[in-house]
């Protein structure tokens, strides 16, 4: 069994556990029963995939671009269904897998960390690793935050280095513009927030 520094899912902070935690609820909540039967890809899942072990699925997949992802191959078989790849999203431009793969595809406070320039290119990469009905959700900081998450970065409540890693802060407005830009029809785009207005949810179907 893991102790609890080690299930930190990415970065070392007192709260990094417990906003692991609530982003994965938020997440499995979006997620409707009747897709759990198919395929889920996590994109930048961390070096613990917290969120990966927790949720029920048929078939489960994680990328990160860390090394460190490699060095749970006990989760992989305590959890047959669980498969889990280095991918660095900052530089690969496709994803490893074919087309229409998976039905659901989520992003958990990974948006943040991807630079503007790629952004798009991902996303539409999902679009195509996406079944025709499935889905996509995401979260991420509300613009407004990144004060308040260098404040408690510096208090050692979230991970230093990745507040410092933040390549970009994101709106509603922003994050439909960049869904709408890879061919996501805007009647199948919800967003919301969590947290307070902290954070922000997405959910894109194709």
């Amino acid at each position: 069994m893991k102790n609890k520094s080690e299930r930190v899912t990415r970065g070392t902070g007192l709260l990094e556990n417990v906003l692991s935690r609530k982003r994965s609820r938020k997440a499995n909540k979006l997620i409707p029963d009747a897709l759990r039967s198919g395929r889920l890809l996590d994109i930048g899942c961390g070096t613990y995939p917290h969120f990966l072990v927790e949720t029920e699925f048929k078939e489960k997949y994680g990328v990160d671009q860390s090394p460190e992802i490699t060095r749970h191959c006990e989760l992989v078989d305590a959890h047959q269904s669980l498969h889990l790849v280095q991918w660095d999203f900052a530089r690969e431009e496709k994803l490893p897998f074919e087309d229409e793969f998976f039905d659901v595809i989520t992003m958990l406070a990974v948006f943040e960390h991807i630079e503007p320039a790629r952004i798009r290119r991902l996303v539409a990469e999902i679009l195509r690793t996406l079944k025709t009905g499935g889905l996509f959700i995401m979260t991420t900081p509300a613009g407004w935050t990144d004060w308040l998450l260098r404040l408690l970065a510096c208090l050692k409540l979230v991970s230093a280095v990745e507040i410092e890693d933040h390549k970009d802060t994101y709106s509603h407005k922003k994050i439909t513009r960049i869904l709408e830009d890879c061919e996501f029809r805007r009647e199948k785009i919800t967003l919301g927030y969590f947290e307070l207005f902290m954070n922000i949810w997405g959910k894109a179907q194709k």
